[in-house]
């Protein structure tokens, strides 16, 4: 794909990964990615701001070709998909100077083993000057790293976000606009990387406010063109409000488990609670992510493996508990042929969720009509519960 044009200063390059299905060997990527750069040319200065994964590098290379000289490379985030093609652009550019922020000059060292003297240390709210453009570099750590930062052109009204606002999503369109499957993509994003940073994201946004962009240009996905379409959306994901909403994942090997979990979830629709369940040995799990982002109650279902939960479920109540949604409430419903402990060990695998337990429900073989009142029980204390949502 060819480099885009912005504005007259700002160029759009970078790489469109229609094909990659999965990041990090953990995040499935149902429409692919993108991995942006820009260029932005002042009338004394030209930054590079980020670079691609290095398996596109070539891509890249393709649109610098007629770009003579590139005086700063600026890295906003020091991760391989941001940061990898930096050695190559270097050595193109043999005089430009790597701008980074404190933290992201070690890990760009570590990562990278980059020559240190072309490393140079931008400090937070420094300005560097292009000559009739600038760039006001905005330290946004935990975004998703504890390096990162952003770049903000006064004179373009660009606010350059890295991960910030980013979006896992292939298009050969520019511009998000007001695209509804840009923000569920954004939510998908929000929700595998940046939830477990919530705190910080709120932070950020504050931190923000002041900054007069007209413009959002993060490193995947299209450009918010329309940035209140991205900031309304994270301000309602990283407040406290969460929906009148149950997310059940779960395992069934001999159908108990899913004979609980479907008359579980016809007795809270009946309570006008929605539901969302999830089986786990079909599910990706970012659409179990972005479930969670304002669920007010998650319900774990399991049968037992050798007194314990099913590894799938283990695995699932982890990455649950790593994400760190702002759940209030939950609960463990599950079966066993002969013993089990699952419910315990389940319990003990959630201590950063910081929510109520309002049930554990484990029934030997199939539920009877003893279970069934119970899990009728169960859901009418989570209806209880949930009439005091914010």
């Amino acid at each position: 794909m060819k480099a885009k044009i912005i504005t007259e200063r700002v160029t759009w390059m970078g790489a469109v990964d229609w094909n990659r299905r999965l990041f990090d060997s953990l995040i499935p990527l149902p429409e692919g990615t993108s991995y942006n750069a820009y260029l932005l040319r002042g009338s004394e200065k030209t930054a590079l701001i980020d670079t691609v994964d290095p398996e596109k590098v070539d891509l890249l290379l393709a649109q610098l070709a007629d770009v003579e000289q590139v005086d700063y490379i600026v890295s906003q985030h020091s991760e391989q998909d941001h940061a990898g093609a930096i050695p190559v652009i270097m050595e193109k550019y043999p005089q430009a100077q790597v701008l980074c922020s404190e933290k992201g000059r070690d890990m760009l060292l570590y990562h990278l083993e980059m020559d240190p003297e072309r490393i140079r240390v931008v400090a937070d709210d420094e300005v560097l000057s292009l000559g009739d453009r600038s760039l006001r570099f905005i330290y946004t750590p935990w975004v998703h790293w504890p390096e990162t930062m952003c770049s903000f052109c006064e004179e373009e009204g660009i606010l350059f976000s890295c991960d910030f606002f980013g979006s896992h999503l292939a298009t050969s369109t520019l511009y998000a606009d007001e695209n509804p499957q840009v923000i569920i993509a954004a939510k998908r994003y929000y929700a595998e990387i940046m939830m477990p940073f919530r705190s910080f994201i709120k932070k950020h946004l504050v931190k923000l406010e002041p900054v007069p962009f007209t413009m959002i240009a993060p490193s995947h996905g299209p450009i918010y063109n329309k940035p209140e379409f991205i900031l309304d959306a994270y301000k309602d994901w990283v407040s406290d409000h969460v929906a009148n909403k149950v997310v059940i994942p779960y395992i069934s090997m001999h159908g108990s488990t899913e004979a609980m979990v479907t008359h579980l979830v016809s007795s809270l629709d009946a309570r006008s609670i929605e539901v969302h369940p999830f089986d786990l040995t079909v599910t990706d799990i970012g659409e179990l992510a972005m479930a969670l982002v304002d669920a007010a109650t998650i319900v774990i279902g399991t049968p037992t493996v050798l007194f314990g939960p099913h590894p799938f479920v283990f695995s699932a109540t982890h990455l649950a508990n790593a994400l760190r949604p702002k759940l209030r409430f939950a609960a463990i419903i599950g079966s066993y042929g002969w013993g089990t402990k699952a419910a315990e060990q389940l319990t003990e695998l959630i201590p950063n969720l910081k929510v109520e337990v309002l049930g554990t429900l484990m029934c030997k073989g199939l539920p009877r009509e003893e279970d069934i009142a119970n899990l009728d029980a169960l859901a009418q204390n989570i209806y209880e519960h949930h009439q005091n949502l914010d």
